[in-house]
């Protein structure tokens, strides 16, 4: 047997030390957190039995980013405060007039209102920053 045929049985020997790791995270982000923050991260963590780092990324891997208005909800915030200008303007004619007509266009206008809010409202917008 020569020397070349036992070359490869010493490189598969076990060096020692630290086995390498799957993932290797070379990258570094710092977040600036209030004392309030960092306690309620901590103590997520925490619960779940996780390191906050650890707690902290799959916080941001789950995390759903919504837009706070969309080129929609611009539109219909203008349509809601031309139909406040209205209403404004009926209430007005109303107690100038005092006319049974004006009501009903009152309530008519309010009910639009009240549709469209709940239109707004009714989006998966739950975020504490607001």
């Amino acid at each position: 047997m020569e020397i070349n045929d036992l070359k490869p049985e010493a490189d598969k020997r076990n060096k020692g030390g630290r086995p390498p790791k799957r993932i290797r995270r070379s990258n570094d982000m710092r977040v600036r957190l209030t004392d309030i923050e960092r306690i309620l991260i901590e103590g997520k963590a925490k619960e779940a039995g996780m390191r906050p780092s650890e707690w902290f990324r799959q916080a941001a891997k789950r995390a759903t980013v919504v837009s706070r208005l969309t080129p929609d909800d611009l539109s219909i915030l203008r349509m809601l405060a031309g139909m406040a200008n209205n209403l404004n303007q009926i209430t007005k004619l109303a107690h100038q007039e005092s006319l049974l007509t004006v009501q009903k266009r009152c309530r008519e206008i309010l009910a639009e209102i009240d549709t469209t809010l709940k239109y707004l409202n009714s989006d998966d917008r739950k975020s504490n920053d607001r």
